[in-house]
């Protein structure tokens, strides 16, 4: 289960790694913003396969719809000369941090029972 993902990360990274590349300093705020957005969805997407309510369908819309939204923010408070996209960085932040209690918990969770029944064996 965890073969592919884990495959796909290495060779983003060794492709990542390997190409070199700049961001114009325009787009600097839409790519934050975009990578948070993806770590909120990722991080939801595992919190979700450890409490085994995990829903493809529900990961994808999520990412995308974030990820627009947040862009949409950056743009208007760009066209408005209000740094918006700092409203949702505040919210992806909040619900990463959420997210990695949350699987944190859940694994202590698993691995305390794990051993409690190991040891009653």
């Amino acid at each position: 289960m965890w073969l592919l993902p884990l495959f796909g990360l290495i060779i983003g990274a060794i492709i990542g790694s390997t190409i070199q590349y700049q961001i114009p300093t325009i787009y600097i705020k839409y790519m934050s913003i975009a990578v948070l957005a993806s770590f909120d969805s990722v991080f939801g997407g595992i919190r979700a396969v450890i409490e085994e309510k995990f829903d493809g369908t529900v990961l994808l819309t999520g990412f995308f719809t974030n990820a627009m939204l947040a862009a949409l923010l950056a743009y208007l408070g760009d066209r408005l000369g209000v740094d918006l996209y700092y409203a949702a960085v505040f919210a992806f932040g909040v619900r990463l941090f959420q997210n990695l209690a949350n699987i944190r918990h859940n694994l202590l969770l698993k691995f305390r029972n794990y051993r409690q029944h190991k040891n009653m064996d």
